[in-house]
């Protein structure tokens, strides 16, 4: 970056944008795994599906709260020579980081209908729901904070992930409109021009 700036990707960002492939990979996982009658019967399955549904999606949703909000209260002000990556670019990387993971785990969760019906696709799409909560739920923290959370693309591993791992040792923030990104992740929704 030029004079000492710092590629940046948004925190929110990276944790939704896994949200959307497992959410709808798990619907479909669920979907077809509902066929077969496995071993447990579908009487059982999907119960214990909805049951890992909302296990995974709470369990996700409130994972590391604590350390997002340190690294939130603790972030500096991002420099004048720092590159704001935009939206398109930091999803897209994630998911091409994440592409193999995301295959073998609807792969493993088709795999399970025939042992429990349904389950492990109702599991993959609750770890997606999850992610969306959690994003909200960053969201609202930088909407109170009048903040956005920044996380260095070079702290990140090779594959966009671990928006709050070891290697993140602080985060940077900007103005509320910086970025093309809303508080949260979500696409910033613009005003009509008349």
């Amino acid at each position: 970056m030029a004079r000492g700036g710092q590629g940046l990707a948004r925190l929110a960002v990276v944790v939704r944008a896994g949200a959307a492939p497992l959410w709808w990979l798990g619907v479909a996982a669920a979907g077809i795994g509902v066929v077969p009658e496995g071993v447990t019967g579908r009487r059982i399955g999907v119960p214990a599906g909805a049951a890992l549904f909302l296990i995974g999606a709470a369990g996700v949703a409130l994972a590391r709260r604590g350390r997002y909000a340190a690294l939130a209260r603790e972030a500096a002000r991002a420099g004048k020579y720092d590159v704001l990556q935009d939206r398109a670019v930091t999803v897209r990387a994630w998911r091409r980081g994440h592409r193999w993971w995301l295959l073998l785990g609807w792969a493993v969760a088709l795999g399970s209908a025939f042992v429990v019906p349904a389950a492990g696709g109702m599991l993959l799409a609750g770890l997606g729901t999850g992610l969306w909560l959690k994003a909200a739920w960053l969201g609202r923290l930088e909407r109170t904070g009048e903040t956005l959370l920044w996380v260095r693309v070079d702290r990140l591993d090779r594959r966009g992930g671990r928006p709050a791992g070891r290697a993140v040792k602080g985060l940077r923030g900007t103005g509320i409109a910086a970025g093309d990104a809303a508080p949260g992740g979500a696409r910033r929704r613009t005003a009509a021009v008349v």
